[in-house]
């Protein structure tokens, strides 16, 4: 991957040079769209897509790209909220919609997303397909990072592995056999699926009239600002809390803003659904994550999508 590539192209697309390759063009039509739509109607200015958050995927990406070890449960969550969330936060952007209540539910299904991710790519990890002999760098060459990826690796979380007296060792000898492995992808699931419970929850609060029900952890911090604006149909202005401000509406206005707000978003929500069915699969198979099953495609998704879509709940 050329990282410094990427971040030199996210700071020249914003700075209105493109470089002559597809996603930098569209994506400088898409910022071009937001600056003229804001240009026409100031007092409502659509939500931007955010540098800071193409730079932090970025970056993350690179961090972790030489497999390098997960020391806590709370830092693979972190790497999936740069990543996984990132990607969802620049999509609710660009709809667009910038909305507290729809990152905070975004939030939650992009880090279940991204430590499923993580666990579905232990088995090709650990055990890495054979060199591609025709590249043109030598197998034997490189840095001891990437003779690391070449031997594989095991990217559960250390002090998950720790509690379970989980050892790299065993995993990369024994396999699916290794003493501890279950129990160490438990734990990691188990989170995953807190996360996808937790946002699940907060949709049916939202869509019952209620609040989501806990605060948003990662507000005020850098690219997570939610200011005043207002709506472009009905020009009320609307807080960072997601409440009505500026005419003193009540909670009820609140709760129906949230509801549009939600509605608007569900499409990028979708993620949650294959996300859970793959943890249903991984609970079936006593938590196995080398079974062959978990590498290939439910049959059930297209449905299940259909469903989640029409129904508004995954």
């Amino acid at each position: 991957m050329r990282y410094q590539f990427w971040r030199d192209t996210i700071t020249s697309t914003f700075a209105h040079k493109p470089v002559a390759q597809p996603i930098p063009v569209l994506l400088s039509s898409v910022l071009s769209s937001h600056q003229n739509d804001q240009g026409s109607k100031s007092h409502n200015p659509p939500p931007a897509l955010s540098k800071s958050r193409f730079l932090r995927l970025i970056t993350t990406r690179e961090k972790y790209s030489t497999n390098a070890p997960y020391p806590t449960l709370t830092s693979l969550e972190s790497y999936a909220e740069n990543t996984y969330s990132t990607l969802l936060y620049l999509t609710l952007s660009a709809l667009p919609l910038n909305s507290l209540t729809a990152d905070h539910i975004a939030s939650h299904i992009g880090k279940a997303a991204g430590i499923v991710a993580v666990l579905r790519g232990i088995p090709l990890l650990a055990f890495p397909p054979p060199p591609n002999h025709h590249s043109n760098s030598s197998a034997l060459g490189g840095t001891l990072e990437t003779r690391r990826v070449q031997q594989g690796a095991v990217t559960l979380p250390l002090d998950i592995m720790a509690e379970c007296n989980l050892k790299e060792e065993d995993v990369l000898r024994c396999g699916a056999d290794a003493p501890g492995l279950k129990d160490a992808v438990f734990k990691v699931a188990t989170r995953a699926s807190d996360h996808l419970i937790t946002a699940r929850q907060m949709l049916k609060n939202v869509q019952r009239g209620g609040d989501v029900g806990h605060g948003f952890e990662h507000e005020g911090e850098e690219g997570y600002d939610y200011h005043l604006e207002t709506n472009d149909s009905d020009g009320v202005q609307l807080s960072k809390n997601g409440a009505f401000g500026g005419g003193g509406a009540d909670d009820g206005g609140k709760s129906e803003r949230q509801k549009m707000e939600v509605e608007k978003a569900f499409g990028v929500f979708m993620p949650a659904v294959p996300t859970a069915l793959w943890l249903q699969r991984l609970e079936k198979g006593d938590f196995d994550v080398f079974r062959e099953d978990l590498r290939t495609r439910d049959w059930r998704l297209p449905w299940k999508a259909w469903v989640a879509y029409r129904r508004r709940m995954f």
